[in-house]
């Protein structure tokens, strides 16, 4: 699963809950997350051991996956670099 880049999000509050969405692509598979929970919400192309595998992974680097999202300035990002 080298190949797999992830995209975090900054925190957003739903449901009253503050979470942070973290997606999986490889190619045309993907995997959608999120955080604090630590689970997968839905996929495709992945098999369900690699979608184990990310959810593990979410749970095991938690705390700095969440302090990057704690980081991000979406406004910034939405507008990009001005130079």
């Amino acid at each position: 699963m080298n190949d797999v880049k992830m995209m975090v999000s900054c925190v957003v509050e739903k449901d009253k809950r503050k979470i942070v969405r973290v997606s999986f692509l490889r190619g045309k598979d993907y995997a959608d997350g999120i955080l604090p929970d630590g689970i997968i919400e839905k996929s495709g192309g992945f098999t369900s051991a690699e979608v184990q595998k990310l959810e593990n992974y979410l749970r095991v680097n938690r705390q700095d996956i969440l302090k990057q999202a704690r980081g991000i300035n979406p406004l910034r990002n939405w507008l990009g670099e001005w130079k």
